[in-house]
């Protein structure tokens, strides 16, 4: 065999070789697959921006770790139906959700659930007081109810109510002023009569308290 067809040949069986790697249901990004583990679904794709445990590095992308397993079904469901339409919603999980069986949603759930959630960040001390007021006490003069009433005394969460402690802040409010000022979470109706009576100010105090609070597991 001449040596540029060995080349050529060996580069071949190098190619397929790697391909068959690729196609492993070990390491695969194939949503389509229902022969895929969440698990392997979690680190291979979802860990590009939510992280390999989902503790998220940027705040454009929640933190998944310690999430109620409820949550986080609901919201990749809302996802694969385009129940939830606000745009960074939209424009990264329709498609990422649009073909995962249930099963694989569960196992995703139960995956990031069981993870380590992160840890709590230094938040300035005024801003975290009367964050703290309001997620505990809520504000009378709005009829804002607590926080705590639905999320948990330590921002726990409770079922489809979402932990909150130790999210990222700027992941908060914006997520409060979907509520607040859009129907793009419809499955999310009585946060936008909730958030309705938030300042600004109320919501970047309620945030920085929030990703200031660990999440106890």
């Amino acid at each position: 065999m001449p040596t540029l067809t060995r080349l050529n040949f060996s580069l071949a069986s190098l190619a397929v070789v790697a391909l068959s790697a690729c196609s492993s249901t070990e390491r695969s990004r194939a949503l389509d697959d229902s022969n895929v583990k969440a698990p392997v679904i979690a680190m291979q794709v979802c860990a590009n921006c939510h992280g390999v445990t989902g503790v998220s590095t940027s705040p454009n992308f929640p933190h998944l770790a310690g999430q109620t397993p409820a949550y986080l079904t609901a919201q990749l469901k809302s996802f694969k139906t385009h129940g939830r339409s606000d745009p960074a919603g939209f424009e990264y999980m329709w498609g990422l959700s649009a073909r995962l069986s249930d099963e694989q949603i569960s196992g995703l759930a139960d995956y990031f659930s069981a993870q380590k959630p992160a840890a709590g960040k230094q938040a300035d001390t005024v801003a975290f007081q009367e964050g703290k007021k309001i997620f505990e006490s809520g504000i009378v003069s709005s009829s804002t109810p607590a926080c705590a009433t639905c999320h948990g005394a330590k921002g726990e969460g409770m079922g489809q109510f979402p932990s909150l402690a130790g999210q990222h802040a700027d992941y908060v409010v914006k997520q409060l002023m979907v509520f607040q000022r859009t129907d793009e979470r419809p499955e999310g109706s009585i946060m936008k009569n909730i958030a309705h009576g938030l300042s600004k100010e109320n919501m970047e105090n309620i945030a920085a308290y929030l990703q200031a609070m660990p999440l106890q597991k």
